[in-house]
């Protein structure tokens, strides 16, 4: 049975668990309004520009542009996109485990490539003998529009040079602090959008000409989609995080109070025992 030393030493434990539990949520409420903001600022345009993207595609010759040209699915790339850390909860957890499901369908794993974001995700799937040709990690600390681009130019060039047909992206978009959606959308080629009503859909008429405006078009569509795709997972992992330690924190409390409990009640029995042994010992003396 537990002394009351040990368990005073537990409620001590715990209690320094607490603190952190309660400084990591402060901190993750913190960049979680920073992460919403931009995420809520980012979100207009490249909906926007995604959507104008898609119309175009609709209405002009695939051939015109390599981001558009679609191709025989011979290798197919997936964008993974994870937290850096743990104590989030199950936001990797949903991650890997929709990817794998998507991966399952594959029967040849060679004829798929990884493009890695994050370490969880990196430290998940480098031991399951994918090819891996992209890894980033440890830059959601200091996020920034120019590692978008970067990512989005290996995308871009590996597309161009037809050694992929297919891009998909896998991340978790951001709904509210307690909610996260994981989604798998297509990169590349870009998507042609049909409205239902075809007469509201604009006729486009390019100036100076099509190739030219597809040019400037279609990089920065790959640019913006990129970087929301980022915006999306930091906010979602930081409302995973804050939510996360919130429940610890609850925990925590839940916790204590037992062991406290746990305390009185042994020091209640102690001081009985003692009470009694007092007791008989006058008793005793009696006879």
């Amino acid at each position: 049975m537990a002394t009351l030393r040990d368990i005073k030493q537990r409620i001590s434990g715990v209690q320094k668990t607490q603190q952190i539990t309660r400084a990591l949520k402060m901190v993750a409420a913190v960049k979680l309004r920073r992460a919403q903001q931009s995420i809520i600022q980012a979100r207009p345009y490249a909906h926007r520009l995604g959507a104008i993207m898609g119309h175009i595609a609709s209405k002009v010759e695939h051939n015109l542009h390599p981001l558009l040209e679609e191709r025989e699915p011979k290798r197919v790339c997936y964008v993974i996109v994870t937290a850096d850390q743990g104590l989030c909860g199950s936001f990797n957890q949903n991650i890997i485990r929709k990817a794998d499901a998507e991966l399952s369908q594959y029967q040849d794993k060679q004829a798929i490539d990884l493009i890695l974001i994050g370490r969880k995700g990196r430290d998940y799937f480098t031991k399951r003998n994918y090819k891996v040709i992209g890894e980033y990690i440890a830059f959601f600390k200091n996020l920034q529009f120019s590692q978008a681009v970067d990512i989005a130019q290996l995308i871009m060039d590996l597309y161009n040079e037809e050694k992929l047909d297919r891009i998909f992206l896998i991340y978790n978009e951001f709904k509210s602090a307690a909610q996260q959606q994981v989604v798998v959308e297509q990169l590349l080629p870009i998507i042609p959008v049909i409205p239902e009503d075809e007469t509201f859909m604009a006729d486009y008429i390019f100036e100076p000409d099509a190739i030219t405006i597809l040019d400037t078009l279609c990089p920065k569509n790959i640019n913006i989609q990129v970087w929301r795709v980022l915006l999306e997972s930091f906010a979602s992992e930081m409302g995973a995080r804050m939510t996360a330690m919130e429940y610890a924190t609850e925990n925590a409390n839940k916790l204590i109070a037992d062991l406290q409990m746990l305390y009185n009640k042994i020091r209640q029995e102690g001081i009985t025992k003692e009470i009694l042994e007092i007791i008989s010992g006058s008793e005793a003396l009696k006879v």
